[in-house]
């Protein structure tokens, strides 16, 4: 997270165990939660490699700060854009029409996914990590940046994350939705100079919902017949 090394890693404590809670019920109860469920242990992911990019930044030590944003970013860049969608699309009845578009929205929020992260890689001085006001701030090239503005990328990577949950079935799956979009709007409105981190942050702590969703099994009430 922003803020400190000690909030990342706590941050990660908190979403693995509840993620990892949140994987045993799914099983338990119903395996279609289980790419939901794994939503939070990724959040968690995400947030022990931020705490391992203040380490980083705090030691002065440039290959930890690179090895830790190149995994933050891998769940920012990539597998959000791409794990929302699947997840909803796992999840939804078999014979939802909505579950076409959602397939559709996991195929391409794979291929841009793939577009922002590999790059990266392959040129890993497009990353640029600073601190600003006691938060980190994550900066640098797309390679989208040659054929559109970026904040037409932007567009695209929120409707990749929030469109499939706003047109799930499930009820709680839509309030998850709202959750994302409230989100959004602190980052916009409040954090924009160090968006990215603060975004993961508190989107992560918006899948503790998704871990709620599952420990009282809310699909029941749309879906008696898959989840009952």
């Amino acid at each position: 997270m922003c803020l400190s090394q000690t909030v990342s890693f706590a941050a990660s404590a908190v979403l693995l165990a509840g993620g990892g809670y949140a994987v045993s019920r799914a099983w338990a109860i119903n395996r279609r939660y289980l790419p939901v469920a794994m939503m939070p242990v990724f959040a968690g992911i995400q947030q022990f490699a931020e705490g391992n990019v203040w380490w980083g930044v705090n030691t002065g030590d440039p290959g930890t700060t690179l090895a830790g944003a190149l995994v933050f970013i891998f769940f920012t860049w990539f597998m959000w854009p791409f794990w929302i969608p699947l997840a909803s699309y796992v999840l939804e009845p078999p014979h939802s029409r909505r579950k076409p578009w959602m397939l559709a929205m996991a195929a391409g929020g794979l291929a841009f996914g793939l577009a922002l992260y590999v790059p990266h890689l392959i040129n890993p001085d497009w990353i640029d990590v600073s601190v600003n006001r006691d938060s980190l701030a994550y900066e640098g090239t797309m390679i989208l940046d040659y054929l559109m503005p970026r904040e037409l990328t932007y567009v695209i990577y929120l409707f990749l994350i929030i469109a499939p949950p706003a047109i799930s079935t499930y009820l709680h799956m839509r309030w998850f939705a709202l959750t994302i979009v409230a989100v959004v709007i602190v980052d916009i409105l409040f954090l924009r100079y160090a968006y990215i981190s603060f975004f993961c942050i508190l989107a992560g702590l918006g899948t503790l919902h998704l871990i709620y969703i599952i420990a009282r099994n809310k699909c029941a009430r749309e879906c008696p017949v898959l989840f009952a």
